[in-house]
């Protein structure tokens, strides 16, 4: 999958303010149902929103970390 340079899932913020956004379970919970809104994608937009729980943040956090992008649940 080609990476793009200093582009990261949180609205296109550079990568340690992505990871701190991401450390903190409540702001990582919004952002990524903000996220999937702003992409046109509201049914895993609201997916997230409301079951996007602990599990869902975790994997967030390794991801941001790991490749600074966050979980794709549903590409729809």
């Amino acid at each position: 999958m080609a990476k793009t340079a200093g582009k990261s899932d949180y609205f296109g913020l550079g990568r340690i303010v992505s990871i701190i956004l991401a450390v903190i379970p409540f702001t990582a919970w919004i952002l990524g149902a903000i996220t999937r809104l702003s992409e046109g994608k509201y049914v895993a937009g609201l997916i997230r929103l409301f079951f996007g729980g602990f599990i869902v943040w975790l994997v967030d956090l390794v991801l941001i970390i790991k490749d600074n992008r966050i979980l794709r649940l549903l590409n729809c």
